[in-house]
């Protein structure tokens, strides 16, 4: 598709497990493939505390972010999908260290599972006005 430039994290993170990328970007949109706790050498967090799961998401987010040559404050919009409703007061804590004092746009979805019984994936949309 032209246009569109599709970005691996390379060792930053683990192999996409299907046919995507972790990211592509298209005019200065950065559109971010949703995170699972999953760790760059492809360890999935499954049964670990739901804190531990959301602080890996965080830094793959990171991860991607970086090899995009975006950060955080580059985050426009943002979907959390999340295992348990339960888990969104504290989640909501979680995020807002993470950000700070940014506020992109969020959305949370509750839903009745996600791969690998895993608790959390989030996915998202940054601005890079340097990317073609």
């Amino acid at each position: 598709m032209s246009g569109v430039s599709m970005v691996g994290a390379g060792k930053l993170l683990n192999k996409p497990a299907g046919h995507y990328s972790h990211a592509a970007c298209v005019g200065d949109l950065v559109f971010l493939s949703g995170q699972l706790p999953i760790t760059p050498q492809g360890i999935k967090l499954t049964g670990e505390p739901f804190d531990v799961q959301v602080s890996q998401v965080f830094d793959n987010l990171d991860r991607v972010l970086s090899a995009c040559g975006c950060t955080r404050e580059s985050l426009v919009q943002v979907r959390v999908y999340l295992l348990d409703i339960e888990h969104w007061p504290h989640f909501d804590q979680l995020y807002a260290a993470w950000l700070g004092e940014h506020r992109p746009a969020r959305t949370v979805v509750p839903v009745p599972a996600l791969h690998y019984g895993l608790e959390l994936e989030i996915e998202a949309v940054a601005t890079h006005p340097a990317i073609p």
